[in-house]
């Protein structure tokens, strides 16, 4: 799920889309929670396919995890840091990020509104938010993609293609 998010966020046909970031938030399995952060801008040395992706994570979760709000960077464009969706969330509100979480009982998508600025997409893995996750999303606009729950790599595209369009 995770690898597929990766590759549909940022790959396009022989290229990288330099305006985009993705955070995989690593809450699962033993040790502390922790980031992984892949940035269009500064990415080399990563291709396209699945198992590349897996092991530039897998070098990731090597690494001790760096302290909360420190990014480390352990190639080209490809950083991690300890902490989760809360530390995101409140690093976006301070760099004046429009949030939006995908939710399909949201509002609907406005794609007039995301015409400037920089936007976050949150959105899970194969499993619903969490009742404390959803306490961080408190005052967050939620919207939708439809009425239909969609696989997360399939609503980045549909995003992606919205953002292209504009």
């Amino acid at each position: 799920v995770l690898l597929r998010a990766v590759n549909t966020s940022l790959f396009i046909s022989h290229g990288i889309r330099h305006d985009t970031e993705i955070t995989l938030h690593l809450q699962g399995g033993p040790g502390p929670i922790r980031r992984v952060i892949f940035d269009g801008a500064l990415l080399r040395g990563v291709r396209p396919d699945e198992r590349a992706i897996a092991g530039h994570i897998a070098k990731a979760l090597k690494e001790p995890v760096p302290t909360i709000g420190q990014m480390k960077e352990i190639n080209s464009g490809l950083f991690h840091s300890g902490g989760g969706i809360k530390e995101t969330i409140q690093e976006w509100k301070k760099d004046n990020v429009r949030i939006y979480i995908l939710d399909a009982d949201g509002n609907k998508l406005d794609t007039e509104s995301l015409n400037s600025g920089s936007i976050g997409f949150v959105l899970s893995d194969d499993m619903p938010f969490t009742d404390d996750e959803k306490e961080i999303f408190e005052g967050i606009e939620r919207v939708s993609l439809g009425d239909t729950w969609l696989q997360g790599h399939a609503c980045i595209s549909i995003i992606h293609h919205q953002l292209d369009h504009i």
